[in-house]
C-alpha cells in the first residue's frame, strides 16, 4: 500500500521557514546564497527529509519548471534579487515549528554541510541529472507540473540505500584485507 503525502503532513513547514533557516546560515557563515541556490537547497532538504523522516518538510508543492524544481511562492518572493546573493533582510518572520526531537534542524544542518559550498549552477546540475524526479516529470510543453512527493521520496531513499550498500562493501573489503 502506497502512502500519499499530498500536503497533508501535520507538521509540514512553510517553505519560508526553511528558506529563512538557510538565509540565516548563509549570513552567519558569509556564504553567498542566490535565489536559485536557495531554491535548490530547500528542494534537496525536502527530499532528504521525505526519505529520512517519512513525512513532508514543506507544505507546498514542488513544480518542474524549465530550470529545475521550483517552490512557486519562494520563486516569486525572491526573484527580484536575480543572481545576487540574498541579504539577511530577505528573511521573513516564518520560523520552524513543531521541531520535535530536533529532527528538522538536524536534516537542514546536514544539507547545509553537504551542499552549501556548491554553486547554484552545480546544484542545478545535480537536480537535472537523468532519473531525478525533475527529469522524470518535466515537460517543456506543460506548465506547473507538480513533482509528486512519492517520487522525490523514492529518489532520496534510493540514495540512502545505495550509501548503505556502499558502506557494507567497504566494511566487507576492510574485513577481508585485515584478516589476511
Amino acid at each position: 500500500m502506497t502512502t500519499v503525502l499530498r500536503y497533508k503532513s501535520m507538521n509540514a513547514q512553510s517553505p519560508f521557514a526553511i528558506a529563512n533557516y538557510f538565509i540565516r546560515k548563509a549570513s552567519e557563515e558569509s556564504v553567498p546564497l542566490t535565489p536559485v541556490k536557495l531554491m535548490k537547497l530547500v528542494y534537496i532538504a525536502h527530499g532528504w527529509y521525505l526519505a529520512l523522516a517519512g513525512k513532508q518538510l514543506i507544505r507546498e508543492p514542488i513544480e518542474a519548471w524549465k530550470y529545475g524544481p521550483v517552490i512557486e511562492s519562494l520563486y516569486h518572493a525572491f526573484k527580484r534579487y536575480g543572481n545576487t546573493p540574498l541579504p539577511i533582510s530577505a528573511a521573513t518572520d516564518a520560523t520552524i515549528t513543531d521541531n520535535e526531537h530536533g529532527d528538522i534542524k538536524r536534516v537542514l544542518d546536514k544539507v547545509w554541510e553537504k551542499y552549501s559550498k556548491l554553486t547554484a549552477a552545480q546544484l542545478s546540475t545535480i537536480t537535472h541529472q537523468p532519473d531525478t524526479p525533475w527529469s522524470q516529470v518535466y515537460d517543456p510543453d506543460q506548465f506547473n507540473v507538480t513533482i509528486p512527493d512519492e517520487l522525490i521520496k523514492k529518489y532520496y531513499q534510493a540514495k540512502i540505500d545505495a550509501s548503505k550498500r556502499s558502506a557494507e562493501v567497504r566494511s566487507d573489503a576492510t574485513a577481508v584485507t585485515t584478516s589476511s
